[in-house]
């Protein structure tokens, strides 16, 4: 029994060590937004200097263990700090303007996708990663919108493009998957900062949202 305790010690050690990076990237980048009200670029810079501490961490950890501390030359950290700076911003860009056609519902959702906030597109790049199945549903609307899809309008959807230029919520599918997966993801973006909610519009779904600093009690 006491092998079998250590294995899965062992097991979500290793999954906090290549989770963290990704938290600190996103849970970093939405506190700094919401904590001290900075604007978008300059928490995403925050955001992405905590997550560089971590991977240099990582990086030189690993590397002296192989080939011990002694070897750590100024030109070697350089060389790994150069290394671990491509591949942060590498995936930060590629999250930012890229969403899979498997990943949206329709070609014009797809389109929509860099109309959405740049925490909120990491955030769901980083899940599409972990979850290839997830769909965005919708993004970007309109007072049009709302009247085709026989809702009531809303006076202050974040669904709508808020001051900063950016829509600051989108639904995800949930109709259709395991209740469990459901779950993990609400609690994914809960984790991150975001806030979520569990309802029906025109169909179940799960609506993540990104509170702006002059409209803080939308949804």
């Amino acid at each position: 029994m006491k092998w079998f305790l250590r294995a899965i010690v062992f097991i979500l050690q290793i999954v906090f060590v290549i989770l963290l990076p990704f938290v600190v990237l996103i849970r970093g980048t939405v506190w700094m937004y919401q904590s001290f009200e900075l604007n978008t670029w300059l928490a995403l810079a925050a955001g992405g200097a905590m997550t560089f501490l971590v991977l240099m961490f990582y990086i030189t950890f690993v590397y002296a263990l192989i080939f011990g501390a002694k070897k750590l030359s100024s030109r070697s950290l350089k060389i790994k700090a150069w290394v671990v700076m491509i591949l942060l911003v590498g995936y930060c860009g590629f999250t930012l303007i890229n969403v899979d056609q498997k990943n949206a519902k329709t070609t014009e959702v797809q389109k929509e996708f860099l109309s959405l906030h740049p925490f909120m597109r990491i955030g769901v790049g980083t899940l599409v990663v972990l979850d290839k199945e997830a769909l965005i549903t919708d993004m970007s609307r309109t007072h049009g919108d709302y009247k085709r899809m026989g809702l009531k309008v809303k006076a202050r959807s974040l669904h709508y493009k808020q001051s900063d230029g950016y829509v600051h919520a989108m639904d995800l599918r949930t109709k259709g998957r395991n209740e469990f997966r459901n779950w993990l993801v609400e609690k994914y973006f809960w984790l991150m900062g975001f806030r979520t909610l569990r309802h029906i519009g025109t169909a179940d779904h799960l609506h993540v949202s990104l509170a702006p600093h002059d409209n803080p009690t939308a949804l």
